[in-house]
């Protein structure tokens, strides 16, 4: 079931909720990765300030969800998208990607990229349900990371 949310950016009131939301959504992959993901560790303040982050509320304004965005090297990075696990299955993450692919076409990009955690398992099976398709295996920043593109030409 798709939940209506409301798409915005994030404001630096919302840091707490985001910071929290992170702790929720992938805390986890502790156990498995061994240390924090990366989106536990984030600089959510530079982040907000840079307006890479949006986040989904409902109508009462609570924070479900975030995802983190910007341009890079000529096409989008999708850095992050994590839902409240409260909140998961109601379609809000596909939602979020499907802004950032909408951002994309509107900047005149032709691809979105991203990674994640060879870990996130559940990860490596609805990227490429939404279109993504891995490109490389390897360890980045000392993760072992999967990375994907999609391209939206």
């Amino acid at each position: 079931m798709t939940e209506a949310i409301t798409l915005r950016k994030a404001e630096a009131c919302d840091e707490a909720a985001i910071r929290d939301c992170a702790k929720n959504a992938f805390s986890g992959y502790i156990a498995l990765i061994g240390r924090e993901p990366a989106p536990m560790t984030a600089d959510f303040a530079v982040q907000i300030a840079s307006g890479h982050i949006h986040v989904a509320v409902n109508d009462n304004g609570v924070l479900l969800g975030y995802i983190i965005f910007f341009v890079q090297d000529g096409h989008m990075h999708l850095d992050t998208v994590a839902v409240l696990p409260a909140a998961a299955g109601r379609g809000i993450g596909k939602q979020m990607i499907t802004f950032c692919e909408d951002e994309t076409r509107r900047l005149g990009l032709d691809a979105v990229h991203l990674y994640t955690n060879e870990k996130m398992t559940a990860n490596l099976s609805i990227y490429p349900r939404l279109g993504y398709v891995e490109v490389d295996r390897r360890t980045d920043e000392g993760f072992s990371r999967v990375f994907f593109q999609k391209k939206l030409t």
